[in-house]
């Protein structure tokens, strides 16, 4: 029997693991609503590994991170040059802070969703009724 090549491991795991363990009042409220429809469909993971960063939340399919930051954030160079990175690489970045998404989590989830369906198409609206009513 041949035997496997080993894969090789991502060094980047045990840390995005200790960061989902770790994470934040903030990260965890709105875990549970990216989780749940209509955001599901779009499978968001959490500290998703893009690059050398790690995302709070982000959706490959859609190209859409979420980050969600405390007030050690305000004014963060690295911040800066994180969404640099993320969007020369094609993603988009929302950013809210903590108490946004604790205090206001309508808003916040408004706002993912008219992330999420901006590159929709529109729904087309409703074919009319047929001439006659029947078949």
């Amino acid at each position: 029997m041949p035997q496997r090549t080993p894969r090789p491991t991502d060094q980047r795991v045990p840390r995005a693991r200790a960061l989902r363990r770790d994470a934040t009042e903030a990260e965890k409220k709105l875990w549970q609503h990216l989780r749940q429809p209509p955001f599901k469909e779009h499978h968001f993971r959490r500290q998703a590994t893009i690059g050398p960063y790690f995302a709070d939340f982000a959706s490959h399919q859609l190209r859409l991170v979420i980050e969600v930051d405390g007030g050690q954030h305000a004014l963060s160079a690295s911040d800066a040059a994180r969404t640099r990175y993320l969007e020369a690489n094609g993603y988009r970045v929302l950013r809210f802070w903590n108490n946004e998404v604790c205090e206001n989590m309508s808003g916040v989830l408004t706002a993912i969703g008219a992330a999420v369906n901006a590159d929709r198409p529109p729904t087309p609206d409703p074919s009319p009724p047929r001439a006659g009513g029947g078949e």
